[in-house]
């Protein structure tokens, strides 16, 4: 999962419905074209492009599991695939910003003098983008301006890696870039990824401060699974748990991974599925290519 990342420990994100508003105000598709020549798709899942990603609605094992978090869980798990709004054009466009005004509405603000405010407190609503790397601007930028167009406060602050690492620490943002990588076999690090006591600690990986005895649970069934297929419909729930929740606004992903080689080397027919394609561990150097690859320079 690479996204931007909610803190949940600021009272203006406690809403869901807010932060699912945020990701009607993405226009992906008009940056994905604008942008990065097309090249990417969007992250559906936290568990992207692998057998544990959730899909299609719970059954078997895996609804067995959420069962047991039924009414802790938002409803949806129980009755939609996950998906995120598309948009792209002028049309979907202003379809979303619709919905997302609705959304913001039904959390609780409303819009006044061009400015959206929290109705309880007549606070405007604010947000800081804070990035670590100065090259999420141009994205940042695109998206800025579709918040804008919601009555939303936006600014972006690029900062130093010890500045950014420093209010990290301390909780001290709005939203930020993160991502969390995973292999097949997840496990203990998922307790520091979203678990309630990961919350709390300085310096975890759960940045945006996952407090919820659900997600818990569903950690726990990832850790203790007795077996692959265990594991595997334990973690697509917790996926499904997770991304009903609105902990994130979804980035985008690459299918494959760009390298820049000699063509003088060798390799075996069937190669890992995943990573850099285990280069150079089992790659070798193949003399004939390398002569064959001279000739041609």
């Amino acid at each position: 999962m690479q996204a931007f990342a909610f803190n949940l420990r600021r009272h203006k994100f406690k809403q869901p419905q807010l932060r699912r508003a945020l990701n009607f105000a993405f226009d992906f598709e008009r940056i994905n074209k604008e942008i990065f020549y097309g090249q990417y798709t969007r992250i559906a899942s936290y568990f992207e492009g692998t057998e544990l990603a959730s899909s299609g609605m719970p059954q078997g094992r895996e609804l067995e599991i959420l069962e047991a978090v039924r009414g802790q869980v938002p409803p949806e798990v129980f009755t939609t695939p996950y998906w995120n709004p598309v948009g792209g054009n002028a049309i979907a466009d202003r379809n979303n910003l619709h919905e997302a005004t609705r959304l913001l509405e039904t959390a609780g603000f409303s819009v006044r003098d061009f400015k959206l405010l929290d109705t309880a407190t007549e606070e405007p609503l604010t947000i800081e983008f804070l990035l670590a790397n100065p090259g999420y601007e141009r994205v940042v930028l695109f998206y800025k301006e579709s918040l804008e167009r919601l009555g939303i406060e936006v600014t972006v602050r690029a900062v130093d890696d010890v500045q950014y690492q420093n209010r990290l620490r301390h909780w001290d943002f709005d939203l930020v870039v993160e991502s969390w990588e995973e292999t097949l076999s997840p496990g203990n690090e998922q307790r520091d990824y979203w678990g309630s006591q990961a919350a709390v600690t300085p310096g975890s990986r759960n940045i945006i401060g996952i407090a919820d005895k659900a997600v818990d649970f569903l950690i726990q069934q990832v850790v203790f699974a007795k077996n692959r297929q265990e594991l595997v419909a334990a973690t697509r729930a917790l996926d499904r748990v997770l991304l009903w929740n609105h902990y994130v606004v979804p980035q985008w992903i690459y299918g494959k991974v760009r390298t820049a080689r000699w063509d003088r080397f060798g390799k075996p027919d069937r190669m890992p599925i995943y990573g850099l394609s285990a280069f150079p561990t089992i790659w070798w150097w193949d003399a004939e290519r390398a002569i064959e690859t001279a000739s041609r320079s």
